[in-house]
């Protein structure tokens, strides 16, 4: 469901579902506001490890468009 969209356009998405994020997730977050691919830089940290923090910090996200969410970024990772 997920696959056209960029991390940015997810990132959105993120914020309309999640209303209060948690504040572990939020840095992350707001860095994944920056890049279109994985394979972007945010700084010196790379997309990837970004997305990887951010999916550690948003365990507390629930429902099904955080599941869908998550496992696209989880599917991107590999």
């Amino acid at each position: 469901m997920y696959k056209e969209n960029s991390i940015r356009e997810l990132t959105q998405v993120i914020k309309a579902d999640w209303k209060n994020v948690y504040f572990g997730a939020v840095p992350y977050l707001d860095a994944m506001c920056q890049l279109q691919t994985i394979e972007d830089s945010f700084y010196l940290d790379s997309g990837r490890s970004v997305v990887n923090y951010f999916l550690a910090n948003a365990q507390t996200w629930r429902g099904q468009i955080a599941r869908e969410v998550k496992a696209e970024l989880k599917r991107r990772l590999k």
